[in-house]
């Protein structure tokens, strides 16, 4: 057993392919033509991070139920977790690119951590390894 899929409802493919593509460096895994339950086209659209097995369902709102959930599906809270090995290299690509971060990196027990917005506006966790006392001091 595996969780395969997670679904981020966006407001539109491209815009948020290009984000976790160029942006984040994952892998678009899938793009196809595809319809709604009702027969209206839409398309599948999956990404994922490097060498990762779960993958993000990319998915258009459809509806203003839908669209009023862009950016806010956990309630406001971090909802998403991208793990990194290299947190200062990630961070710097990141913020580069425009990522807009809402804190500043800091060390917690689990590691180093900083918030940030993806381009819904969902908030994640860009977490990596925790800094070793020699690497701090």
């Amino acid at each position: 057993m595996r969780l395969d899929l997670i679904t981020i409802v966006v407001d539109d493919y491209d815009p948020a392919i290009a984000f976790f593509t160029d942006v984040l460096g994952f892998d678009l895994v899938e793009d196809s033509p595809s319809r709604t339950n009702d027969g209206r086209p839409k398309r599948w659209v999956v990404v994922r991070p490097p060498g990762a097995q779960t993958g993000i369902l990319l998915a258009r709102a459809d509806g203003g139920r839908q669209a009023a959930a862009v950016g806010n599906q956990t309630a406001g809270r971090v909802g998403f977790f991208l793990r990194v090995d290299d947190f200062d290299a990630a961070f710097r690509r990141m913020t580069a690119a425009g990522v807009e971060f809402l804190t500043a990196p800091r060390s917690e027990p689990y590691g180093r951590v900083a918030v940030f917005l993806d381009i819904a506006g969902n908030r994640w966790d860009l977490l990596g390894p925790a800094r070793s006392a020699v690497a701090e001091g």
